[in-house]
């Protein structure tokens, strides 16, 4: 998950996870961007990359669930961020642009690499292990809860709204749909889950912290997203070399999807979902938040072959509603 940072708030740009405003580390906004609404010269139309996107971080809960069949959790999130910063390191080698510097600034990305890579990652891995990809992809989707819970005590310009505090309750309701509250969570792994909704939590505690440390950092978005995802790497190599063991073999499926995972979900998609935010704006390039778990809950159930009861779209869409209303802001009056 990655994320410009403005001077006003962070502005998160999922992945997988990630990400309400939608994914990594604090970065600034790209510098240079074309006018909004402009596509760029021989590339693809911004619907089309939007789509590519939301199909992507909908299928990384797929990726997860078949490379936890052969890899230990920590693997797979290692895997994935590792592959994920070889796909952008190319780019800046491309590009020519440097990693940013400083000691200060790496020790803060170390932070954020821990509370949006490295913690997240591992536990939707973890979570994998007893529950579907379709719910992962629906506790995923409660981060925007989360972050306006947060943002009432941590961020002091988010004044609570009645529509903000009606869309958290909202969410919350969505949530114990999902979980079929009414039955007493039958059938619902309660580990799995909670490991899944820990995940989610991870993310706007790193968001707020990245606004507070590293928002006046300069370098580009895809410089301090690569610089994350390696500390990342480094944190997850010594994890999983004290916690586990080296695979006995690498099957061909599960090696692809921690692949895949990595470099095009984890880093050719936050590329490609910087060059959204600067065509079409943060606004209509977050929106591809609400259709992760659309595609997360169809590659499920087509693919997986998991089991879908009524509850679990159902409270989907509730989940769904609370988060947008979460993130409604009050309209600005007299803007020319």
């Amino acid at each position: 998950m990655s994320y410009e940072v403005t001077r006003s708030r962070v502005t998160p740009m999922s992945a997988p996870a990630t990400p309400r405003r939608t994914s990594s580390p604090a970065t600034p906004a790209v510098p240079s961007a074309p006018p909004r609404g402009s596509a760029p010269a021989g590339g693809l139309d911004w619907r089309v990359r939007f789509a590519f996107l939301s199909v992507v971080w909908g299928f990384s809960f797929l990726f997860i669930k078949v490379g936890t069949g052969a890899f230990a959790p920590f693997q797979v999130a290692l895997g994935r961020v590792f592959f994920g910063a070889l796909a952008l390191l190319a780019v800046l080698l491309v590009r020519r642009e440097p990693l940013p510097r400083g000691r200060r600034t790496w020790g803060h990305l170390a932070v954020a690499a821990l509370l949006l890579n490295t913690a997240p990652f591992a536990l939707f891995a973890y979570a994998e292990q007893s529950i579907t990809s379709t719910l992962a992809g629906i506790c995923n989707a409660t981060s925007p809860l989360w972050g306006m819970a947060l943002s009432l005590v941590a961020l002091s310009e988010d004044r609570p709204t009645r529509r903000r505090f009606a869309g958290l309750g909202i969410g919350f309701l969505g949530v114990l749909t999902v979980l079929g509250a009414w039955q007493g969570f039958t059938g619902v792994d309660a580990k799995g889950t909670a490991l899944a909704l820990l995940a989610s939590l991870c993310y706007p505690i790193g968001w707020i912290y990245v606004r507070r440390t590293l928002a006046g950092c300069s370098g580009s978005p895809v410089a301090m997203t690569g610089a994350q995802l390696m500390v990342s790497t480094l944190q997850l190599a010594a994890v999983s070399a004290l916690f586990t063991s080296a695979p006995t073999g690498f099957p061909l499926w599960p090696t692809l999807a921690v692949v895949t995972l990595g470099a095009l979900g984890t880093g050719t998609a936050l590329q490609m979902q910087y060059g959204l935010v600067s065509e079409v704006g943060p606004t209509t390039a977050q929106m591809v938040t609400y259709f992760i778990p659309v595609i997360a809950t169809t590659a499920g159930v087509l693919v997986l072959g998991e089991q879908l009861h009524w509850n679990t779209p159902v409270g989907a869409l509730i989940v769904l509603a609370g988060a947008a209303l979460t993130q409604a802001r009050p309209q600005q009056r007299g803007r020319a």
